[in-house]
């Protein structure tokens, strides 16, 4: 059996139920005029998250060496990769031009 999901009526009137169980037990609703914030002190921006980097600029240590032998590494990869040729499957067809078998070619 598949759950009914309840719509926009059915939660609006759930939330109103719970709003006069709310106010039926002696509890009050505080209003708060607009524009106010919650926030002591709004007038500053929000403290940055501590998940972000420092903005302090470190000095940078450059390795061209490295940098060198990487790259010569990966280029002799590439030509491995070149000369290694894989035999493909191509598809034979009959006069008909319907597909008869596949067989591997050397390309």
């Amino acid at each position: 059996m598949v759950k009914k999901i309840p719509s926009k009526a059915d939660l609006r009137d759930e939330l109103d139920a719970q709003l006069d169980k709310f106010l039926d037990k002696g509890k009050n609703i505080a209003q708060i005029p607009r524009g106010v914030s919650s926030r002591d002190g709004a007038n500053k921006p929000l403290k940055a998250d501590t998940w972000q980097m420092e903005s302090e600029k470190t000095e940078w240590t450059f390795l061209p060496e490295v940098v060198d032998s990487l790259e010569k590494r990966r280029q002799v990869k590439t030509i491995k990769r070149e000369k290694q040729s894989r035999p493909k499957r191509k598809l034979i067809y009959d006069d008909f031009g319907e597909p008869l078998r596949w067989i591997w070619t050397e390309d």
